[in-house]
């Protein structure tokens, strides 16, 4: 009798150690569910949602002046600037909080839709050197760097900034997809973004 109660208190025994190697186990792989949930996100990084295409004409002119301003020379080219804009969310920049228990994600900051990038690319049409005043590498460089910068001043008049921020949903469904596939919820009720009055996502 006392052999079978001791069998039966080691089996209770083992079963509790197993029972509770078990939980170790499994809290360390939900733990690292979540750091990995959360490094796939930030790894998408920028996601682009829209994207715009610009012509712009620039006027490009410098004048140097020599011998006590008696004398100037001016170069001057006419520059079409054919471009591309793309704008979106730099997911480098959201907040999430990590609910191990539940198996949930919760978005506490999303950013708000930015250029992430823009390509240039330039034409020149009448092109001309001044006497003592011609065009060099680094002018041919300044002037790309201008461009870029045009076009990034003619982007929020474009209505890229609002259509980037319409296509928010399809952002963060693209990080619900992620957290899904491993079984985890994401939460984004509480979500809003800025438009020229906050709105709640839907």
């Amino acid at each position: 009798m006392e052999a079978f109660l001791g069998i039966i208190i080691g089996a209770l025994v083992s079963l509790g150690i197993v029972t509770y190697f078990k939980s170790i186990n499994k809290k360390k792989l939900v733990n690292s569910q979540s750091v990995l949930l959360l490094d796939k996100i930030k790894k998408v990084c920028k996601f682009i949602t829209v994207e715009g295409d610009f012509a712009e004409i620039y006027h490009y002119e410098d004048v140097k002046e020599r011998f006590l301003k008696l004398i100037s020379s001016r170069k001057k080219a006419l520059v079409v600037i054919n471009a591309k804009a793309y704008v979106g969310y730099d997911l480098s920049k959201i907040t999430l909080i990590p609910d191990n228990v539940n198996k949930k994600i919760t978005i506490e900051h999303f950013p708000q839709p930015e250029i992430l990038s823009i390509e240039t690319n330039l034409n020149y049409y009448d092109k001309s050197d001044g006497l003592f005043n011609k065009f060099e590498a680094k002018d041919l460089t300044g002037l790309h760097q201008e461009a870029k910068l045009h076009i990034q001043d003619k982007v929020p008049e474009s209505g890229l900034i609002e259509a980037a921020q319409k296509e928010a949903l399809e952002t963060i469904l693209l990080m619900e997809n992620i957290v899904e596939t491993i079984g985890w919820t994401l939460d984004y009720s509480a979500l809003k973004i800025e438009e020229k009055e906050t709105k709640k996502l839907q």
